[in-house]
């Protein structure tokens, strides 16, 4: 409605199959490029939304688990966002959220933040006991398999959560 359309127009233009809904309100051309319709809802309703835990975890390669809902970290303070998209929003310390957060490219010009293997590591072992301690030791496992993996980086960034350095070397001391 934005671009000048009226609410009867753009619906007829979604019932002809011009435009596919991606969520309450929001729409995007049929012909657009190929992507993940979940990641482009969420990447408009909460931008500053940052993949996380086992999602982040699958997106580096060290799970095999296809999580069945996308877990989303928002910083505390922000309002949980009302989405269509299957996730779980978990709410992360404003000191910390920035730490190890990256950003991937969704499509149409879109990102959305990711946090990096070392972080979504640290996360899942401190928060294990919600998440499953197998999923966190098996992607330590890979983790520490690949090249330039190094220990000293992960205990590095667990030294700025509380508690989670000595959950992070037992991790550590469990796994080799």
């Amino acid at each position: 409605m934005a671009a000048g359309l009226s609410a009867e127009r753009l619906y007829r233009y979604r019932d002809e199959g011009h435009l596919e809904q991606l969520g309450r309100g929001l729409y995007r051309r049929a012909n657009a490029s190929p992507a993940d319709h979940n990641l482009l809802e969420i990447a408009h309703r909460v931008p500053e939304g940052t993949l996380c835990l086992v999602t982040a975890l699958a997106r580096h390669g060290l799970t095999d688990v296809i999580p069945d809902r996308i877990d989303l970290a928002i910083p505390r303070g922000r309002r949980i966002p009302a989405l269509q998209s299957p996730a779980n929003v978990h709410v992360f310390a404003k000191g910390t959220f920035g730490l190890g957060r990256g950003e991937i490219r969704v499509g149409d010009g879109l990102t959305l933040g990711l946090y990096s293997a070392e972080r979504s590591l640290v996360d899942m072992v401190r928060l294990r006991h919600r998440e499953g301690a197998e999923i966190a030791w098996e992607a330590l496992r890979r983790w520490l398999q690949r090249k330039g993996a190094r220990p000293a980086a992960l205990i590095e960034m667990a030294r700025s959560f509380h508690g989670a350095e000595k959950a992070v070397r037992l991790a550590l001391e469990i796994v080799l």
